[in-house]
C-alpha cells in the first residue's frame, strides 16, 4: 500500500526543488549518475509505508555508510553507455558487414559517426561491467547484511554464462568483437544488462545518502513494531537552517494532538516543518537530522503550512482551509493512520470563527487515536476549553522573552500554553505608527 500524501505536503516541507530554491532532495542528492539523481526522486516522491521494505532500506545506507564504500565507476561510461543502450532499433544492430566499415575506422580511412558511437557505448558498457566486478570484490559487508541479498541477485547476472563474452575484453576490443558484443548486450541479453544498471542506480543513491549521513551527523531511524502510533524524536532539526535549533518531542495514542502556541517569529512553523520532513524521510527510508528517532509507520502524511488561495475555483483563503480540512478528515474517516500537521489553523476568517472551529476541528482529531496531529494557532484562549474537553491533547509553546522592547526567541519548546502578546510592541519597534502619523501631519 502506497505512503498517502500531496504536492501541497511536498511544497510545505521543501522537499523537491520549487523555482530552484533549495529543497531537502537536493541536500541528498549527491548521486554521480543521471539514472542514480533520478531513481531517488522516484523514492522521494513515493515514500513507504511497508515496514519492511523501509526497515531494509535504511540498513542498506546504515551498511554502506559504515563500510566507507566510494562509487567506484566512471562517470563518463554511463552516459556512453545509456545512450547507446537506448537504442534498440534492429536496423541498427551490427552485423558482419560491418567489420570492414569498423577497420576503415581504425585506419581513419573513413569515418562513420553513427558505427562510432555504438562502438563507444560497447566499450563503456563493457567498462562498466569490469568496475562492477571490482566492486563486488571490493566490498566489504557483515554476513547478515541486508544489502547481501541484492548482491547475491547482482552476482548471478555477472555470473550468467551468456555474459561470459563481456568479460573476455576490457583494455582493448578487436573489431571483430564488436558485432557479437552488440547484439549481446542490446538484444539477445538485454535484460540482464537493464538489471545491472538498475542496480548501479541504486547503489549510487545508497552511496550518495550515506555520505550524506555521516558528513550531516543524521541519525538511522528505528522503526517500531506496527500497532501503536508511538513517535519519539531526539534533538531534530531543520536541516536547510544554518544553526538550526533543535528540539525533542514524542507522542502516543494517549496524547496524540500536539498543540502549539507562540509569537510570531517564535518559531512554531520551523519546528512543524523540522518535525514533518523527519517523518517524511523515515517513510522515505532515509537517515533524519536529529540525534535519534523512533517511529510507528503511518499511512499517509497532510501539511498545511503555506496554504494558498485558489483563485481557479473562486476560493478564499478560509475556504481553502476548510476543503484542506474536510480532503483529511475523509481519510480519517476512511480508516487511515495519519501524521498531521496545521499552520495556524483557520487564520483566513475572524477570531469568533476561528476559536469555534479550532475547538470543534481539534476535538474531533483528538478522538482518532490512530493518527497524530500537530496544530499550532494563535487562538490561545481555545485551549481553556480544549483542557476541560479533552484529555488526548499535549500542550506546548515556543516562548518569547522580552530584552527591554526587544524580543527574543528562544526556539526552545517548553509545555503550557504561551501568554506572550508582543505583536504591539513590535509594531512600535518597526516605527510604523509613527511614520502614519508624521505623514498625516506633513511631517517626513
Amino acid at each position: 500500500m502506497a505512503f498517502i500524501t500531496d504536492k501541497q505536503t511536498l511544497d510545505d516541507l521543501g522537499i523537491l526543488a520549487a523555482r530552484g530554491g533549495a529543497s531537502v532532495y537536493q541536500l541528498f542528492n549527491g548521486c554521480v549518475t543521471r539514472g542514480g539523481a533520478a531513481l531517488l526522486e522516484d523514492m522521494f516522491r513515493h515514500p513507504l509505508s511497508d515496514v519492511t521494505t523501509i526497515n531494509r532500506r535504511i540498513n542498506i545506507i546504515n551498511e554502506l555508510a559504515a563500510s566507507g564504500q566510494s562509487f567506484p565507476f566512471t562517470v563518463a561510461h554511463f552516459d556512453l553507455a545509456e545512450r547507446y543502450l537506448s537504442d534498440t532499433d534492429e536496423r541498427t544492430r551490427l552485423s558482419g558487414d560491418n567489420t570492414s566499415v569498423a577497420g576503415r575506422i581504425a585506419n581513419m580511412v573513413a569515418r562513420d559517426t553513427r558505427l562510432e558511437d555504438i562502438h563507444k557505448g560497447i566499450r563503456a558498457t563493457v567498462s562498466l561491467f569490469h568496475e562492477c566486478n571490482t566492486l563486488l570484490q571490493q566490498l566489504q559487508l557483515p554476513e547478515e547484511a541486508f544489502f547481501r541479498q541484492e548482491l547475491a541477485t547482482i552476482h548471478m547476472v555477472m555470473n550468467d554464462p551468456a555474459l561470459a563474452p563481456v568479460f573476455k575484453y576490457q583494455a582493448s576490443i578487436p573489431n571483430h568483437a564488436f558485432v557479437e558484443l552488440d547484439s549481446l548486450l542490446r538484444f539477445r541479453s538485454r535484460q540482464m544488462v537493464n538489471e545491472l544498471f538498475r542496480f548501479l542506480y541504486r547503489i549510487d543513491v545508497y552511496i550518495a545518502v550515506a555520505k550524506v549521513a555521516v558528513a550531516q551527523q543524521f541519525c538511522y531511524p528505528v522503526v517500531l513494531p506496527p500497532g501503536g502510533n508511538t513517535w519519539k524524536l531526539q534533538e531534530v532539526y531543520h536541516p536547510l537552517v544554518p544553526n538550526a535549533v533543535a528540539n525533542s518531542l514524542e507522542t502516543d495514542a494517549s496524547g496524540n494532538v500536539l498543540f502549539l502556541t507562540g509569537a510570531n517569529m517564535a518559531g512554531k512553523s520551523t519546528f512543524m516543518k523540522s518535525v514533518g520532513i523527519a517523518l517524511f524521510l523515515a517513510h522515505v527510508g532515509m537517515p533524519v537530522p536529529a540525534a535519534s528517532m523512533e517511529f510507528t509507520v503511518f499511512d499517509g502524511m497532510y501539511t498545511t503550512i503555506n496554504l494558498p488561495d485558489n483563485l481557479g475555483m473562486g476560493a478564499s483563503h478560509f475556504y481553502a482551509e476548510v476543503l484542506r480540512v474536510k480532503q483529511v478528515a475523509k481519510e480519517l474517516a476512511a480508516g487511515k493512520k495519519l501524521f498531521v500537521i496545521f499552520d495556524e489553523l483557520f487564520r483566513g476568517t475572524n477570531v469568533k470563527d476561528a476559536y469555534e472551529a479550532t475547538i470543534g476541528i481539534t476535538k474531533g482529531f483528538a478522538r482518532k487515536a490512530g493518527s497524530v496531529f500537530i496544530i499550532s494557532t494563535h487562538i490561545i484562549e481555545a485551549a481553556g476549553v480544549l483542557k476541560e474537553q479533552c484529555d488526548t491533547i499535549r500542550y506546548l509553546y515556543l516562548p518569547t522573552h522580552m530584552n527591554g522592547n526587544t524580543p527574543v526567541y528562544t526556539y526552545r519548546l517548553e509545555e503550557g500554553v504561551t501568554a506572550d502578546r508582543h505583536g504591539m510592541i513590535i509594531i512600535e519597534n518597526e516605527g510604523i505608527l509613527e511614520l502614519l502619523h508624521n505623514g498625516a501631519t506633513g511631517k517626513y
